[in-house]
């Protein structure tokens, strides 16, 4: 009897479990702001490598994380979606890397600084999905960039770009991080615009 009613029990609550709805996290506080905006907002991050801080971006994108991760990995049309970037081209690949040709006008266009950045597949960081890249070589003296992916819930994704540039021009690094942040935050719209049109896309079919 008692086995059969150990039985009983796991049968229960595995029927329990089938029928339950998944309980799905509470979008963070950030998130919901962000969800209030078509506006992309900036910011700066303090990094461990310089005492110039990386110019940032976040956004909120209607689309899955799987789309974004999609955009954001599409390295050769970067040029096409993301009006910052004069040029993207991927030049070559070191086992499950990446080597992306960028060029980027910084300082109103009176500077164009290029870069080969190494991308590293991404990797999920405490909830966050991470595309980081680090500069191969290039006319600067350091370009670091790590895309941040979050799922918000199935159909709504937020998307962080946090971007360090060290040119070798004297300029402040005050200045820089403005500059980076404005080209983050041109990249991060027009990566959810894209992501957007596809998820757009696919869903009609």
């Amino acid at each position: 009897m008692g086995m059969k009613r150990t039985l009983w029990i796991l049968t229960a609550a595995v029927g329990l479990a089938l029928i339950a709805p998944t309980a799905s996290a509470e979008p963070t506080e950030e998130a919901k702001r962000l969800m209030k905006s078509r506006d992309a907002e900036r910011y700066e991050v303090k990094t461990e490598h310089s005492s110039t801080k990386a110019g940032a971006a976040r956004v909120h994108v209607a689309a899955s994380s799987a789309d974004v991760k999609k955009v954001i990995t599409d390295f050769k049309n970067y040029s096409k979606f993301i009006s910052k970037f004069d040029k993207a081209k991927v030049v070559g690949r070191d086992g499950d890397k990446t080597d992306v040709y960028l060029q980027v006008p910084i300082l109103k266009g009176a500077a164009k600084i290029w870069a080969v950045v190494r991308f590293e597949p991404i990797k999920t960081v405490n909830g966050e999905e991470i595309l980081q890249g680090h500069m191969v070589k290039g006319n600067v003296k350091r370009l670091d960039a790590w895309w941040r992916v979050k799922k918000i819930d199935d159909n709504n994704t937020q998307l962080n770009l946090e971007l360090l540039i060290l040119p070798k021009l004297p300029v402040p690094g005050s200045l820089v991080t403005g500059e980076v942040a404005y080209a983050a935050d041109e990249a991060v719209t027009g990566s959810r615009n894209r992501a957007e049109t596809e998820a757009g896309k696919k869903n009609k079919k």
